[in-house]
């Protein structure tokens, strides 16, 4: 008998220590539990917040992440009108810091990537545009973002800093926007980040210009203060902000924080 309360001992403190291993282990999620993280992104991050999504479900089974992406003022509006998003990246501090004045922000947002706008151009290039003032030419359509938006603050950074005054055929409210202007012939030229340049691949032909140097965007990345998943908010975060986070955004070009 003394031996069976023994070995009944020996299995329970057994399965209190493989417990308590579990919970800790990185990939068994026990340390962010399940349900659903709602993350919303600047637009020029879908391509690479979308891997980012995958890899973090891969790595704690039981959770999903829905990924909402528009112009960051748009996001930042939708945040304070009340939706019900757990983490916000913008593509800038201004916007952030508006959700931070709000007292929407749960904590320090984190710094965690660098853009820098680049010149998108139909593979023809039929405005001819080989530079930034190319863009002030009369007959070229150009199209911007929206001054409220993180690269229409950065187009107008570089007009003041090279001198040039564009007139744009439009303004649009997020990147992807002027990035589909370009790629449908509706435009000659639009400005975008290098990384949209780049997830184009052949739709359009990029054009790098020094004035872009002007105006690099920093991107940070927060918990919503009315988040309900606060844990699977903070663990998507460490994720974007580690070494897995880094290598994809590099790789898609996004420049260091």
């Amino acid at each position: 008998m003394r031996i069976t309360r023994r070995k009944t001992a020996a299995l329970v403190v057994s399965a209190v220590l493989a417990g308590s291993l579990a919970a800790c282990s990185p990939g068994g999620g026990g340390s962010t539990g399940s349900g659903t993280v709602t993350v919303y992104a600047a637009a020029s991050l879908k391509k690479t917040f979308t891997e980012l999504a995958a890899k973090f479900e891969a790595a704690h089974p039981g959770t999903k992440v829905t990924l909402n992406f528009a112009g960051s003022s748009d996001l930042v509006t939708q945040i304070t009108q009340g939706a019900p998003a757990d983490v916000f990246a913008s593509a800038d501090s201004k916007n952030m810091t508006k959700l931070s004045d709000a007292s929407l922000v749960d904590g320090d947002p984190v710094n965690f990537a660098t853009n820098v706008l680049e010149i998108a151009v139909p593979p023809a290039n039929p405005g001819s545009i080989s530079s930034f003032a190319d863009l002030a030419k009369p007959g070229v359509k150009v199209v911007v973002c929206a001054p409220q938006v993180p690269c229409g603050a950065a187009t107008e950074m570089v007009e003041k800093a090279s001198g040039t005054t564009l007139k744009p055929v439009s303004e649009e409210s997020s990147v992807a926007d002027v990035l589909g202007k370009v790629t449908s012939g509706e435009a000659d030229a639009g400005l975008v980040y290098v990384t949209d340049v780049k997830t184009a691949g052949d739709k359009v032909k990029g054009i790098t210009f020094p004035e872009s140097g002007q105006a690099a965007n920093t991107y940070p990345i927060a918990t919503v203060e009315n988040s309900k998943n606060k844990e699977l908010a903070k663990a998507f975060i460490e994720l974007v902000t580690g070494s897995e986070g880094r290598k994809v955004l590099g790789d898609a070009g996004f420049g260091a924080p």
